[in-house]
């Protein structure tokens, strides 16, 4: 049996800022097991945990890494109510909500993480819907500038441009395109 290396709490914040995948790994597996227990028995399958653990783990990640997080909790209790939160919005879309929740751990009140959570995927539906409604050449211009870090005289090239500054111009035009198509989608969104 492998021995698990195991962190302070302060090790581990520190670890995720550094990205020290050694870290990050010893703290993904070191409390999945007790969000696995809570969510079997809350009416829920192996899959759902691995879901569920993996957005809070994400949530986590992300406040620590923007937010310079500083826990009032240890990252056990956080990790729990954030997985908590999560699950019972789950059960709840699904009608499932069961008449008494079976806690395995203390938890705090995670309801901004989750406000904030499902905000962020709100809006990442609606740029993904933007996105799939921009179409060519536009989409493909965005991604080579932003995702594949293509120069403008290589977009210049690649599209058949006079000119860089024809380039530019065209990433812009489409750039605020995407932008009226991502604020018209995420009012729809907040509408419903």
């Amino acid at each position: 049996m492998k021995n698990r290396v195991q962190f302070t709490d302060e090790v581990y914040l520190e670890g995720i800022r550094s990205q020290d995948q050694k870290v990050l790994a010893s703290l993904y597996k070191l409390h999945y097991n007790t969000i696995a227990t809570f969510i079997a028995n809350n009416s829920g399958s192996p899959d759902d945990a691995k879901d569920i653990y993996q957005e809070a783990f994400m949530i986590f990640y992300e406040k620590v890494l923007k937010e310079d997080l500083k826990l009032t909790c240890t990252i056990k209790t956080f990790l729990y109510s954030i997985c908590r939160k999560l699950w019972l919005q789950k059960l709840y879309e699904r009608n499932k909500f069961p008449e008494k929740i079976i806690d395995s751990e203390t938890f705090v009140e995670a309801d901004d993480i989750a406000e904030e959570c499902l905000e962020k995927e709100q809006q990442f539906e609606a740029m993904e819907m933007a996105l799939n409604t921009l179409g060519d050449p536009c989409l493909s211009i965005l991604k080579d500038f932003y995702f594949y870090s293509l120069s403008m005289d290589e977009i210049t090239a690649k599209f058949g441009y006079n000119n860089a500054d024809t380039a530019k111009n065209q990433k812009y035009k489409c750039l605020q395109r995407l932008k009226k198509l991502f604020f018209n989608s995420n009012l729809l969104s907040y509408e419903k």
